[in-house]
């Protein structure tokens, strides 16, 4: 998939009936399950998370899938029941002080079984999607425990006082952005409670082009305070404490123009904020939840085109889901390793593809003495250069770094070179 940029099993085989026949067989293999790719997820990421601050970003992607009614292939409604698909929710761990992803470590994936006939107030936690927030984050502590930080990041669907709780409980911490006004200890108002504080400071900060939004420069105003968040009215969480003792990092856009909507964050965290330095700082690591957007439109729209896929049966469609979402973060990876930075090469190649990588590198060196790979050969980025170099890149720094399209050139190349190499020592009779 990473090789073709693709997870069409038509379009992967090009042609060879085989081979797409076995595709199929693999996803439809009962010992084969969504669960276990899933845990397959860490297997090098767990590495690559040791003594570092680690962002554990999560998120949730609806993926649709297009059917019929003659023929909705056992999906479940999504979005507001007018289309059919499955659910992505990853947790992606991402370096806090260098912005590099390190890959995925836990997440669910699935597809609703009908429609809910009880509301959502009268239901448990356990019995709502919200408690992927909290399993999800469970199932990474292990994962994280050679991390020396962990800070759990969300949208404002993370906005959960059970999450706030699980963290504390679990020695997290944790970043979200408040969806709901909620009370506080003192029975006011939280969004009452931020306006009444005095703005600290002012930055003017560029902000990237997204896909609906051209790059701009915004002036921001940050206000910051303690905060004892009090335990929502609800039958069902009288276990959890009474309040919680945390802090909100309010960041706002002012004079903005009038055909633009305002930026306006407010940052629940369980970290201690005693300076403008440290409000900044929370903004800095709220900003890193781009990473995990960026993967969901490579997994669809802009790389993978994953929502294209024919299979017929949702639970083959699972499991070729969690393939593609291992396949979409090393794309990822390369992409954020091609302007150097310290990954270590095996969170994204196994030790016979760094020998092929090795062989390749000397092959291209050796063709102009101006060429040199800059990189350490222990890094990603020395990698990312030579996939480049494959893919049609010239390799000179005044030139435009390589872009998805030459990775996916280059590793169509990489893979085929692998196999060969990965043959070199067999003696035929």
């Amino acid at each position: 998939m990473v090789a073709g940029k693709d997870v069409c099993l038509r379009r992967l085989s090009k042609g060879n009936r085989a081979l797409e026949v076995r595709f199929n067989r693999f996803l439809g293999n009962g010992k084969v399950t969504a669960e276990r790719i899933i845990e397959s997820w860490s297997e090098s990421t767990v590495a690559a998370t040791r003594g570092r601050h680690v962002l554990a970003i999560q998120d949730t992607s609806e993926i649709h899938f297009n059917t019929t009614a003659q023929r909705r292939r056992r999906l479940g409604e999504i979005g507001r029941g007018n289309h059919h698909g499955v659910l992505l929710h990853p947790l992606l761990a991402v370096d806090a002080d260098s912005g590099s992803c390190l890959g995925l470590l836990s997440g669910e994936v699935w597809t609703r079984e009908g429609r809910r006939t009880v509301s959502h107030d009268s239901r448990d936690l356990p019995d709502k999607e919200s408690q992927r927030w909290i399993t999800t984050a469970l199932a990474a502590k292990p994962l994280l425990a050679g991390a020396a930080r962990v800070t759990l990041l969300g949208d404002r669907e993370s906005d959960i006082f059970a999450l706030y709780a699980s963290a504390a409980e679990q020695d997290f911490h944790v970043v979200a952005r408040s969806m709901h006004d909620r009370k506080l200890a003192d029975t006011t108002g939280l969004y009452g409670a931020i306006d009444a504080m005095a703005p600290v400071q002012r930055r003017t900060v560029q902000l990237p082009a997204r896909a609906q939004r051209p790059a701009r420069q915004v002036d921001l105003e940050l206000r910051f305070g303690a905060i004892e968040l009090a335990r929502p009215q609800s039958k069902f969480l009288r276990h959890l404490p009474e309040s919680l003792p945390l802090a909100i990092v309010d960041v706002r856009e002012i004079n903005a123009g009038p055909d633009v909507e305002p930026l306006h964050w407010r940052l629940i965290t369980s970290h201690k904020v005693a300076s403008a330095d440290d409000g900044w700082r929370i903004v800095e690591w709220y900003k890193q939840r781009w990473i995990i957007e960026q993967f969901f439109r490579v997994l669809k729209t802009q790389g993978f085109r994953l929502e294209d896929s024919q299979i017929g049966i949702a639970e083959r469609l699972l499991k070729l889901v969690a393939v593609a979402a291992k396949a979409a973060v090393i794309t990822i990876q390369l992409l954020q390793a091609r302007n150097g930075g310290p990954q270590g090469i095996s969170t994204a190649f196994n030790s016979n593809e760094i020998a092929t990588l090795t062989a390749l590198n000397q092959q291209l060196e050796a063709r102009t003495k101006r060429l040199k790979n800059p990189h350490p050969p222990d890094t990603l980025a020395w990698a990312a250069w030579i996939i480049g170099r494959l893919g049609g890149w010239d390799g000179y720094p005044s030139s435009k770094p390589p872009g998805p399209i030459t990775f996916k050139t280059g590793l169509e190349h990489f893979h085929a070179v692998a196999q060969g190499w990965s043959l070199r020592d067999v003696c035929m009779p």
